[in-house]
């Protein structure tokens, strides 16, 4: 009997009238039913979220960091159960969908040390003036209010976690809308969280369809979004509430240079290790997995041949077998849109050297080089396990050509020059510089997020808490100090 999940209305588990499928996309068997929430019901939902506000305001923090504990702990018990779901739904090779639960844990971990630390004041001397004799500010962080969360398909329990915990940890309010092909392992996390002693409202998981979204982004009683998808969305969400706080998460077209320096047969060897494995680990499905590879010509010819060697290395196949790499996209819609993308590439002039094969939703991993500079991959996201290398002559080139995009969320930098290294760093126009190795590297902990159409506003568990709240002054007059 196939299993009808529950939704979470704040904090408790409800059904609604309709349903709709998750399937994998691998084999097309049918994961699980979602039980769709009614207006009504949404409606519940933000009014209890707006109800709580100064409640959960004022929740001690041990209570939020006792939950945040809790949900870190309870996760790790349920490893590979969740691991499961997530590799069914999303496509995620098994091995992959481990390490994201495992990053899930840290990320409410994270949460629950900031929580303990936070919002303690920072208290300033007014009298550095004669008009402030005996006055001391006191500066602390309150919540924005209510935070709606909308999650994205790839991560979809981590990033989930990602607007989760920083709320609980700021206490603001949540609504998470997880995306509609991969709900489950959102859902699971509500499962956690109904075992702690969160306020009542504090938190929903809604899963809304995405033609229901356009009312829950306008309600004014959700004043802060925080938005992980496409960067067509993200700023039509954007552009629709001038006047509320987003944090947009957008897309890229990540790039990793290699320098004349990195040059030895070990580098060469873990540079191409590095980018096979990291343009494709989600199926490339990620807004930071290696997109472009930009080799100065000193070095080209040696590591190209060992790039595709490892690309070709990749095993593509079934996303529950361990020995997987590489599992389908979303859906074969997905995968479809990839190929387009490859076919018009090649026909334009590009040279296809492995891949740019498809299987249903499963598309092969690809290398490409002599990419045309006007066809659709060279300036968009592929997301997909699609790979372009380009060769340039000397630093400055190959900084030039990695900000040749509309994009600039991360870029990797193999050299060991630590002048390089900080050259690149003024230079390159994206939200970080990642310097011996891929541009896919993400600690939960560190600020992340783009510049140009890769979003405004960072994630990472602190500085997400940052963008939820905003700084209230008060100042206390006749002191002695």
């Amino acid at each position: 009997m196939t299993t009808t999940h529950a939704f979470w209305l704040a904090g408790r588990e409800a059904t609604g009238e309709a349903t709709f499928d998750v399937t994998n996309s691998f084999d097309g068997r049918l994961v699980g039913k979602v039980s769709v929430p009614t207006e009504a019901q949404v409606e519940e939902a933000v009014a209890a979220a707006h109800a709580v506000v100064d409640e959960f305001a004022a929740t001690p923090a041990h209570v939020r960091a006792a939950a945040l504990d809790h949900v870190s702990k309870r996760l790790a018990e349920r490893t590979e159960e969740i691991a499961l779901v997530i590799s069914a739904e999303n496509g995620k090779p098994i091995k992959w969908a481990r390490g994201e639960v495992g990053r899930a844990v840290s990320v409410f971990r994270f949460a629950a040390e900031e929580a303990r630390r936070w919002n303690a004041g920072e208290a300033q001397r007014l009298d550095t003036e004669a008009g402030g004799a005996g006055r001391l500010a006191l500066t602390r962080r309150i919540p924005k209010g209510v935070v709606l969360g909308i999650a994205p398909f790839n991560f979809p329990l981590n990033l989930s976690a990602h607007k989760v915990a920083p709320a609980i940890a700021v206490g603001a309010p949540i609504i998470l809308k997880p995306a509609p092909s991969t709900p489950i392992s959102s859902l699971i996390l509500g499962e956690l969280l109904a075992e702690t002693d969160l306020p009542a409202g504090s938190w929903s998981i809604l899963t809304v369809p995405n033609d229901r979204m356009p009312a829950l982004v306008q309600d004014e009683r959700l004043p802060v979004i925080s938005f992980t998808g496409s960067d067509k969305v993200g700023y039509a969400i954007q552009q629709s509430v001038p006047h509320k706080h987003c944090t947009l998460e957008l897309g890229g077209n990540a790039a990793a240079v290699v320098l004349p320096d990195w040059s030895s047969e070990e580098d060469l060897d873990w540079a191409a290790s590095r980018i096979a494995t990291f343009s494709n680990y989600q199926g490339g499905q990620s807004c930071i997995s290696v997109q472009r590879v930009i080799v100065d010509s000193s070095v080209h010819d040696r590591l190209l041949p060992k790039i595709v060697a490892a690309v070709e290395a990749q095993v593509t196949g079934d996303p529950s077998d361990a020995a997987t790499d590489v599992g389908p996209l979303v859906d074969e819609a997905a995968a479809q849109r990839v190929e387009s993308w490859v076919d018009e590439a090649v026909a334009a002039g590009a040279k296809l050297l492995v891949g740019g094969k498809r299987e249903g939703a499963t598309y092969a991993p690809t290398v490409l080089t002599e990419l045309p500079a006007d066809v659709t991959l060279a300036r968009s996201e592929v997301f997909g396990p699609v790979l372009t290398i380009a060769v340039v002559d000397g630093e400055a080139e190959a900084f030039a050509a990695v900000n040749d995009s509309d994009f600039g969320l991360q870029a990797g930098v193999f050299t060991h020059d630590l002048q390089a290294a900080f050259r690149a760093h003024r230079a390159l126009e994206v939200g970080g510089v990642i310097v011996g190795d891929v541009p896919s590297y993400r600690a939960d902990q560190m600020p992340y997020g783009g510049a140009k159409r890769s979003g405004v506003g960072r994630e990472g568990v602190k500085y997400a808490m940052d963008d939820y709240t905003y700084e209230r002054v008060l100042v206390l007059t006749g002191l002695a100090l």
